[in-house]
């Protein structure tokens, strides 16, 4: 007996969108109803769509790129709905370190649903203040009245209710030890980081990050306590003024609102001085270098009450590192790779916060309060056998080393392409000897390398991937997925431009229809980025 052939399921509502499975297949039923060719009130897809979101937005986010500068990205966003131009204003790399992504922390801001604008910590300074702007702006703006498509947007609120799944509800995990990947001779200090889960009952799949709420040092937050001319058991909030500087406030880029506190207690060119910086202004060359403890130094005859000050100062936020293990290979076991940061302005020594706390001020057995957090759209193929391209140098590497361990615990039989570099071969080659070993036993079916400081000319993964662009564009050709871990800035965008450009040449495409090649791989997830 024949049957007809159903309709072709109408899915407006996006597995992605914050609903549940039976929220979201009422609501395509319900506009599907509406989209009906039958009626005077048929709808267009688009027009559906602009109905559930009720501000007639088209859902496209061309500006959402980590790579584009925030001028750019607002200029592609003139004219949207103030939530797009939030949006627009985040770093665009939906880390989760805010915990949302970027689209959901936007829409959640706009709806009033979150009255946090400093959770983008990628953004930094430029996204706070542009938010604040946006905010400002959304605050004058005249009450819309209501309408019939006048539906609230809904937003994904970050959920705390499993503990050690959101930065709202973390829990404590082991440190167990630290190993140096670098050898003698190099610029570089990246440790191997081990955490013991085992006793948190917290588990991750490859490509999650993890979460580290890290303090400050105790020395650095004395040398501020000094320099407020208060004492370090002062009372503030409950606790004394050295546990909030060092447990809960941020000592890094100093905020517009201690500029702000600082104009209020000083006055004439000091006052004009503090106002100009609180507005975002650099009216002595040195405002990106001014971290909290700076703009003591800078303002020395400024002496804030210390609660004033604290409430002058951002949260101390956790920071996200991809995690470089593999729950199925080693169950109970998480390992970070991470580069210390240490630079000097002047004739100060600047630490960063959480890679300074992993490798020197923690110890073997010590608790840290830690996070898992899910990736958004980075993770190995569904289907075992699909081969895939890990483009990661330096610290890139770590989500790579998690794939490997993970294909291998698997059986996973896809074939498995590494690119890695880092500045010299004989002291910068992470994991030499297990990645060598993998090369062995077939499971890493390709590596290649590039190290920028052994010749006499620079030489990059990107460099690397043209010299073997035509394996490359085969690999493409079979269905390879692709992955790219690392700088968002330059790395990212050399390693998208050399895909170009291989496509180009390899897949006789013209450059546009090579954009548009790479475009469609990020669309349908062939393409993933982790970046920072």
């Amino acid at each position: 007996m024949n049957q007809m052939t159903p309709p072709p399921k109408l899915e407006i509502i996006p597995s992605s969108a914050p609903f549940s499975e039976a929220q979201r297949s009422w609501l395509n039923g319900f506009f599907a109803g509406l989209l009906s060719t039958d009626g005077p009130t048929a709808l267009s897809a688009e027009q559906g769509a602009a109905v559930l979101q009720g501000d007639g937005d088209d859902g496209e986010a061309p500006w959402h790129d980590q790579t584009m500068p925030i001028a750019d990205r607002m200029k592609l966003a003139e004219g949207r709905p103030m939530r797009r131009r939030m949006m627009a204003a985040m770093a665009q790399q939906d880390c989760g370190q805010c915990g949302y992504n970027c689209n959901d922390y936007s829409d959640a801001i706009a709806s009033k649903g979150e009255a946090r604008l400093n959770l983008c910590v990628p953004g930094g300074k430029e996204t706070a203040r542009m938010l604040k702007a946006l905010n400002e702006e959304l605050e004058k703006a005249p009450a819309a009245a209501p309408g019939p498509t006048a539906t609230p947007v809904a937003t994904a609120a970050p959920s705390a209710a499993e503990v050690g799944r959101s930065r709202d509800n973390p829990i404590a995990a082991t440190f167990v030890s630290r190993r140096l990947l670098n050898k003698e001779g190099s610029e570089k200090q990246t440790w191997h980081i081990d955490f013991d889960l085992s006793g948190s009952g917290l588990d991750y799949v490859v490509g999650d990050s993890f979460g580290i709420f890290a303090s400050n040092d105790v020395g650095h937050v004395d040398q501020i306590i000094a320099l407020l001319g208060a004492s370090h058991t002062t009372e503030v909030n409950g606790k004394t003024l050295r546990e909030v500087l060092r447990d809960d406030v941020s000592l890094a880029p100093a905020p517009d609102s201690l500029f702000e506190l600082i104009s209020y207690l000083t006055g004439g060119a000091q006052r004009e001085k503090a106002r100009a910086l609180a507005q975002g202004e650099d009216p002595d060359g040195d405002a990106a270098t001014l971290d909290v403890m700076a703009v003591l130094q800078k303002f020395s005859n400024v002496h804030p009450h210390p609660e004033a000050f604290i409430e002058a100062l951002e949260p101390l936020q956790p920071r996200l590192y991809s995690i470089s293990s593999s729950h199925n290979a080693t169950p109970g076991k998480l390992s970070l790779t991470v580069d210390t940061v240490r630079y000097v302005i002047g004739k100060r020594k600047r630490l960063g916060l959480a890679s300074i706390f992993l490798a020197e001020r923690i110890n073997p057995g010590d608790e840290v309060k830690v996070y898992v957090q899910k990736a958004h759209g980075f993770a190995l193929p569904a289907d075992p056998s699909t081969p895939i391209i890990m483009i990661g140098p330096g610290t890139g590497v770590a989500p790579f080393r998690a794939f490997l361990h993970d294909r291998r615990a698997t059986g996973a039989p896809g074939k498995n392409w590494l690119f890695f570099g880092h500045q010299r071969s004989h002291c910068d080659f992470f994991y030499s000897d297990e990645l060598n070993a993998m090369k062995t036993s077939g499971l890493l079916t390709r590596l290649s390398l590039a190290w920028s400081r052994d010749g006499d000319k620079k030489f990059y993964v990107q460099d690397r991937m043209r010299e073997v662009g035509r394996e490359l564009w085969n690999w493409l050709a079979e269905g390879a997925n692709v992955y790219v871990c690392g700088d968002a800035k330059r790395m990212a965008k050399d390693v998208e431009r050399a895909l170009v450009d291989i496509v180009a040449q390899f897949g006789a495409r013209s450059t546009d229809e090579a954009i548009s090649f790479v475009a469609e791989l990020k669309k349908k997830g062939r393409l993933q980025q982790d970046v920072y």
